[in-house]
Formats: C-alpha cells, structure tokens, sequence
C-alpha cells in the first residue's frame, strides 16, 4: 500500500540525495497521484480536480498568461526554494560552504538524471543550458577545411552562429536543408540525406523545432548516418521531461538539453550526453585538468558557478517523476489541442502548422491567423491581455508560438483561444 511516507521517500530518493524541499510540495503531489492511481494518462488529462493541485505548487503571476514556457519556465516553488537556500548557505564561507559540502552533491544529480536518461553515469555532464551542451558539440570535434556539416534552416540561431563561425574559422562546408512544414518523417530525413557527399562529416538535427514544436526523427536518422560513419548532433532543448523518451530509443551518441524549460529546473541548468567511447575525442569548451580527457566531468570545467542552480535539479526530477511522463504529455496534448482545434475549427483564416495528430508534437504548436502581421499579433495579446507568447518570423513561414507547461490552466487556454477567435473576426486595430 502506497502512503504519503513513502510515496515522498520513493521520489525524493535518500535523504542526501537531493536538498530538502518545501513542506507542502509532495504531499499536495501526493494527494493528487494517489488519486489516479489505476488511471490511464489520457483520463486523467482533462481532470482538473488531479491538475489543480499540480498547479498549485507553482507560484506565478496568474495576472498575466504566460504561454511562452519553451523560452524559460518557472520551477514549482519548492524547487526555487531549494536553490535559494543553497544560495544563502554558500554564502557563509564559499570556499568551504560550497565547494566541499555542496558542489560534491552533483553527483547525486548526475545519476540520477543518468538514470532517468538511461545513460551510464559517467556520460552525463552537468551545464549550464542547451546552448552550451550544443557549442560543446559543435567546436568540440575535430573538423578540417573541406568537411561537410548538414544543419536545416530550422536549427536554433544560436547553433546556426556557432557552426558558422567554424566555417569563417575553419575553412568547413555548411550545407543547409529545408523540409516543409509540417512535414513527414520520411520527407525529413530524405531531405537530410540528399545532401550527404563522402565529405559529410555531421549532422545536427533538433528533436523537437523551437519553431513548430514538431518532434523530428531522430533514430531513423541515426540508424541511416551511422554506417556512413557520419556523426549526428541532437540539439533536444525542448524535449527532455517534455514527452517520453530514453538513450536507447534515440541510438544517439550525442545530446544537449535545457532543463529550465520542461523539468522546471532552476534557469541555468541542463546537460550535455556523450557516449563513452566518444569523449576523448570530443573537446571541452574550457581546457579540463589533466587525466580528463575521458572524463565527462571535463566539460563541467567552467570555472566558479553557483551550486544551488544544479543541485536542485534533482528536486524538479522528483517533481517530474512523481506527475509521470506519460500523464504530463498527454495533460500538454490536452492543453494544446483544446485552443489549437477550436480555433482552426471556428475560424478559417486561423491555420496551426504543427501536426495535430500521433505523436509527432508537444504542447508547442504555431499559430497564425491570415491578414495580420504575426509581431503585431504578439504585441496586441501581451499589450492588450497580458498573454505571452513568441512571435516566430521564419522565412518559409510565421506564426506565434504557443507553449502551456503543467500549470498551465484550462481558463488560460480558453482565455487565449477567445482572443485569437476575436482578432481573426474583428482585427486587432
């Protein structure tokens, strides 16, 4: 029999593995877990009775909608308490305070997010976002004049930079796809694949667009690249504790994620996966101390960084384990679908270009209404009824982005869903 007890110890592992947390967190998770027990995760999507009181671990500004949490969410209260005590702790002597009692603690975050990967430990490094898993990535491998990297011009900016800094550096051959949008998996990886030559070298594909939100496919793209002996980069910013998946089911060797967005970690925190074998050969982006060349902990090597940020890491874990991955997806479908197929459905100048269908999106879907300038758009919901989003301005399409998380409220979505209807009726003038 399942009690409060040891319901919080199962999630919350030993006692030493992760800081202590706010009173009130778990059991309210707890009220609400042992509630659905024997429930599918379909059933319980539309329970708002189970959802509230998820809701109410976080503590946010329900002045306002905040629809853009594939930028950066808000963590649950008792995660940023957990930081911010350590904080306070550091504080006290850091030399000691931080460096011999709390820095020693990212071990225990290290495998536990290992575990939940399904990853071996010592292939897990712990960074500060998805930006600088990726970089390391990118500069980390060795690349002379003349090898070909395949990116799509749907690969986040900031890797679009770094790989074209390589090329003005490096004298390497940028070839960049475009596949349509939305698209087949089939038509994503031919796309790919029509560019390779002998001379291709990588691959960086992004799990899930930034832009759409559409969940690309990464084995299939694996299980062709690898006996070509090309490498494959994943940039999975947006998909790590946002839909199911592990290691063994992408094949991947190497992978970066933000964990500020889907687990609500603490902002400046993510991790950076490379496959054993893979590391020696994989630089850090900051020199590592000698004896680490085979060392994932190299690429952790960044100088004077506040512990408090990784250390609560494990506190969303808990958090996003005790929801459940399978009932989080299917409650984000759920948010997504409700404003996403009424408005297509009431208004037809209102198109979504994310797939609507399976599996092959998450809560982030992109939204455009004929005959208004999407920024416009975005400006007149956040001027106007304090919803935010993003507006997305790609040059094969725009639309704004639209991406609820688990506190996210049925009204919020109503209430986003009604805007959008009346702007596509009235105009936003």
């Amino acid at each position: 029999m399942t009690t409060r007890r040891s319901f919080v110890t199962r999630l919350s592992g030993a006692a030493l593995t992760i800081p202590a947390m706010r009173a009130d967190a778990f059991p309210r998770l707890f009220d609400a877990t042992s509630g659905a027990q024997g429930r599918a995760p379909i059933s319980l999507a539309d329970d708002e009775g189970y959802w509230m009181l998820i809701q109410s671990a976080f503590d946010v500004d329900r002045a306002r909608t905040n629809l853009n949490n594939g930028g950066v969410s808000p963590a649950p209260t008792h995660v940023l308490d957990a930081m911010i005590r350590d904080l306070r702790f550091s504080n006290g002597i850091p030399v000691i305070d931080m460096w011999q009692t709390l820095e020693p603690r990212l071990e225990n975050v290290r495998r536990d997010i290992a575990a939940d990967f399904g990853c071996d430990t010592e292939e897990m490094a712990i960074v500060r976002n998805a930006s600088e898993a990726n970089e390391v990535m990118i500069f980390g491998l060795d690349l002379k004049k003349g090898d070909e990297v395949i990116v799509s011009n749907q690969n986040y900016g900031r890797m679009l930079n770094a790989w074209n800094q390589r090329v003005r550096r490096d004298g390497i051959v940028l070839k960049t796809v475009s596949f349509k949008v939305p698209s087949t998996d089939d038509h994503v990886v031919e796309q790919f694949m029509s560019a390779v030559t002998p001379r291709t070298k990588v691959i960086e594909m992004t799990h899930i667009t930034n832009l759409t939100g559409q969940i690309l496919p990464v084995r299939k793209l694996v299980d062709r690249c690898r006996p070509l002996g090309i490498q494959v980069f994943v940039d999975g910013a947006h998909a790590y504790a946002h839909f199911p998946f592990t290691r063994d089911q992408l094949g991947a060797d190497y992978y970066g994620t933000s964990l500020h967005k889907w687990l609500t970690a603490p902002i400046g925190t993510g991790f950076l996966y490379v496959r054993r074998d893979k590391i020696p050969a994989l630089w850090p982006l900051m020199a590592g101390n000698p004896g680490q060349d085979a060392d994932i902990r190299k690429y952790e090597e960044i100088g004077t960084h506040p512990a408090g940020n990784h250390n609560a890491i494990g506190v969303a874990l808990a958090f996003h384990r005790g929801i459940g991955a399978e009932r989080k997806i299917a409650r984000l479908r759920y948010l997504r679908d409700r404003w996403a197929k009424r408005v297509t459905t009431e208004n037809p100048r209102v198109k979504v270009l994310t797939p609507l269908d399976g599996e092959r999106a998450g809560a982030i879907a992109l939204v455009q209404v004929e005959g208004i300038e999407t920024p416009k758009l975005q400006q007149w919901l956040q001027s106007k009824y304090g919803i935010v989003t993003v507006a997305i301005v790609h040059e094969e399409f725009h639309g704004l982005r639209v991406t609820p998380n688990v506190y996210t409220t049925r009204d919020e979505v109503d209430h986003f869903a009604d805007r959008i209807l009346a702007a596509a009726r009235s105009g936003i003038a």
